[in-house]
C-alpha cells in the first residue's frame, strides 16, 4: 500500500513529472488524431473500391474479351451463393464533344439495371437514382442512346468541392469512336474505314468517389459498346463478369467456388469457336482486382504507423530524463525505505508505478483532447477555409467529403497500452539504479 501512496504523492508533488505527462499526452493526441483520419481514409477508399467492383470478377485485361459469358452468368445465377452477376466491357475510345475534341478516354459498357444489383452504380448516378435501369435514357428524348459520364468530367465544383447539378441534364451530344478488333486481336476493319463511331447524348453522371474513375470514365450501353469494339462476331464477347455474393457468404469461399465453376465451364467449352480465349480469363476477388489502387494507401498507412513508433521513442527518452531527475532528488527517501526493510524490487515497483500513473494520466489527457478535436475537425477546417482559405485536402482535386473522424476502440486501447509501456521502459533504468544503491551511502550526513 505504501508504494501506491508514495507513487501518487510523487505524481502530485513533483512538478517535473508534468513534463513527462505533457509529452505523453501530446504524443497520444497526435497518434489518435492522425491514425483515426488515416484509418478512416483507407477504410473509406477500400469500401468505395468494393462498391465499384462487387465481390468477385471474372475476366481478362485483353481488349479482345472472352466469349460465352452469357452461359456462365446463367450458371452462376443457378447457384445459391450468388445474388447477382452482370457482364461488363472495358475499353478505350476517342470522344468528340463540345468540351473536348479527340480526347482519349476509358469506356465501360454495362447493363445498368443488372450492374446496379452488383455494384453501387445505381446510388452513384444523380438524375436516374430512383430507376437505374433508365440511366441511359436522355430526358430530352428517351429514344436516343444516352451515356453517363464520370462526375468530374461533366460537373463543375466550387471552392469547397461541392458539385453543382443542373435541374435537368444538358442536351449535350458526344461522338464515341473505337477501333474494333477481331477475336485474334487484329483490326476488324481495313482500308480507310478502320473505326466504328456512334453519337450518344448525356443522360446522367456517376460519382463513384474514386478520383481516377470519376475523372476518366464514361458509361455506355453494353450492346452499343459491344458493337463499337467489334465484340459481336463471330461470337458475342465481354471483358468482365462482376459478381455479388449473397449476405453471409465469405469472400474467399465465394471466390473459391466461382473458380471451381469456371474451371468446369472452361473444360465443357473446349472445342467450341474461340474457346481458346477462355484460357486468358482470371477469377479474382475485389481485393485482388483493385490491388494496384488499394495497395498504395495500405503501404502509406503502414509507413505512418512505423513513423509514429519512432515518435513513441521520443516519449521514452523524455520519461528517462525526467526519472533520472526525480531519482536524483529522492535518494534520501530511497535510503529510508531500504533501511526499514524495503527490498530492491519494492523500490523498482514504486517508481514503475509512478511511471504507470504518468502514462495513464497522459493517455487520458491525450485521448480526451483527440476526441474533442476529432469531433470538431470538420467544423475547424470549415472555419479555417472561411477565414484563411485553408483546406487540409483540396476538394476540387480529391474525392473526399468529410474528414473521417470515427474512433476505433481497439486503436485507442493499443495507443494507451503503448503509452504506458513507453513510460515504464523510460523509467526502468533509473528505477533499477536507484534500487541497487546502498542505504549507508544514501543516508550519509552530507546527503541529508
Amino acid at each position: 500500500m505504501y508504494k501506491l501512496i508514495l507513487a501518487i504523492r510523487y505524481f502530485y508533488k513533483r512538478r517535473v513529472s508534468l513534463v513527462a505527462l505533457a509529452a505523453v499526452a501530446l504524443c497520444v493526441f497526435i497518434v489518435v488524431v492522425v491514425m483515426t483520419v488515416m484509418s478512416g481514409l483507407v477504410g473509406e477508399f477500400k469500401e468505395k473500391n468494393h462498391n465499384f467492383t462487387g465481390d468477385c470478377v471474372v475476366g481478362t485485361e485483353s481488349l479482345v474479351g472472352f466469349p460465352y459469358y452469357e452461359d456462365f452468368i446463367s450458371e452462376l445465377k443457378s447457384n445459391d451463393f450468388v445474388e447477382a452477376a452482370s457482364p461488363v466491357i472495358k475499353s478505350y475510345a476517342l470522344v468528340n464533344a463540345e468540351s473536348s475534341r479527340g480526347m482519349g478516354i476509358e469506356i465501360i459498357g454495362i447493363v445498368p439495371g443488372q450492374y446496379s444489383k452488383v455494384t453501387s452504380f445505381g446510388q452513384s448516378i444523380h438524375y436516374h437514382k430512383d430507376d437505374a435501369s433508365k440511366a441511359f435514357e436522355p430526358t430530352t428524348d428517351p429514344n436516343l442512346a444516352g451515356f453517363a459520364a464520370g462526375i468530374d468530367l461533366w460537373v463543375n465544383r466550387d471552392e469547397k468541392g461541392e458539385y453543382y447539378y443542373e435541374p435537368n441534364p444538358p442536351a449535350t451530344a458526344m461522338t464515341v469512336t473505337c477501333f474494333p478488333l477481331t477475336a485474334k486481336g487484329a483490326l476488324a476493319k481495313a482500308g480507310t474505314d478502320l473505326v466504328n463511331s456512334k453519337t450518344f447524348y448525356f443522360s446522367d453522371c456517376s460519382q463513384s468517389g474514386l478520383a481516377r474513375v470519376d475523372g476518366s470514365t464514361i458509361y455506355l450501353p453494353f450492346a452499343d459498346v459491344q458493337l463499337l469494339c467489334g465484340m459481336t462476331e463471330p461470337v458475342k464477347r465481354a471483358s468482365w463478369i462482376h459478381i455479388k455474393f449473397r449476405p453471409g457468404v465469405n469472400l474467399d469461399d465465394g471466390c473459391r467456388k466461382v473458380r471451381a465453376l469456371w474451371e468446369q465451364f472452361r473444360s465443357r467449352m473446349q472445342g467450341k469457336e474461340n474457346a481458346d480465349l477462355l484460357a486468358q480469363v482470371n477469377v479474382q476477388s475485389w481485393k485482388e482486382y483493385r490491388r494496384a489502387f488499394v495497395a498504395g494507401m495500405e503501404k502509406e498507412q503502414i509507413m505512418l504507423t512505423a513513423m509514429f513508433g519512432l515518435v513513441g521513442l521520443t516519449t521514452v527518452f523524455i520519461v528517462l530524463v525526467v526519472f533520472y531527475m526525480i531519482v536524483s532528488h529522492k535518494t534520501k527517501d530511497i535510503g529510508i525505505m531500504k533501511s526499514i526493510g524495503a527490498s530492491a524490487p519494492d523500490v523498482v515497483s514504486l517508481f514503475l508505478g509512478f511511471a504507470g500513473l504518468i502514462g495513464a494520466a497522459g493517455s487520458a489527457v491525450g485521448i480526451a483532447g483527440g476526441l474533442w478535436f476529432l469531433r470538431n475537425i470538420n467544423a475547424i477546417e470549415n472555419w479555417l477555409f472561411e477565414k484563411f482559405g485553408f483546406q487540409l485536402w483540396d476538394r476540387t482535386i480529391y474525392s473526399i467529403g468529410e474528414i473521417p473522424h470515427r474512433l476505433d476502440l481497439t486503436m485507442l486501447l493499443v495507443v494507451t497500452g503503448c503509452a504506458i509501456l513507453a513510460c515504464l521502459a523510460g523509467a526502468l533504468l533509473p528505477s533499477v539504479q536507484a534500487a541497487l544503491g546502498r542505504p549507508a551511502e544514501t543516508l550519509q550526513v552530507s546527503q541529508l
